[in-house]
């Protein structure tokens, strides 16, 4: 492997667990008013160091839950297996739900900034081996 590889390999991760992250974090905001539901976030650090330190075919592709037999089995993505960690919340709710619209959308902010950083510094790789190339 070249680094090259390397550096594109890491991004990609990054990048990809970031989608999945923020999709997470918007599945909590959009059932904020929803009873009972339990607010949910992965581990970002951990499932990145696992990704990367062994590669994206070390974590294993996502299954869906068929309820039925008659459902159709799924392929899988890459990152949608993380383990997903319930927040504990600073005040519980009456009806059972923790979402915290507050954190919620603080964390989607920030989240979404990592993600344009990343873009960023990603452009900025291809831009540096551009004008490598061109001379």
């Amino acid at each position: 492997m070249t680094i090259l590889d390397d550096t594109f390999r890491m991004h990609s991760a990054v990048l990809s667990l970031r989608a999945h992250r923020q999709q997470v974090l918007a599945s909590n905001i959009a059932n904020a008013d929803t009873p009972n539901y339990k607010a949910r976030d992965i581990d970002f650090a951990a499932v990145l160091d696992s990704a990367i330190g062994g590669g994206a075919a070390s974590v294993p592709p996502v299954r869906l839950w068929a309820t039925s037999t008659r459902h159709l089995p799924s392929a899988g993505g890459a990152y949608g297996a993380s383990p997903l960690q319930y927040r504990v919340p600073v005040q519980a709710s009456v009806d059972g739900n923790t979402v915290e619209m507050d954190a919620e959308r603080a964390q989607f902010a920030k989240n979404a900034l990592h993600y344009e950083v990343n873009l960023t510094v990603l452009g900025m790789e291809i831009r540096k081996l551009l004008s490598a190339i061109q001379g």
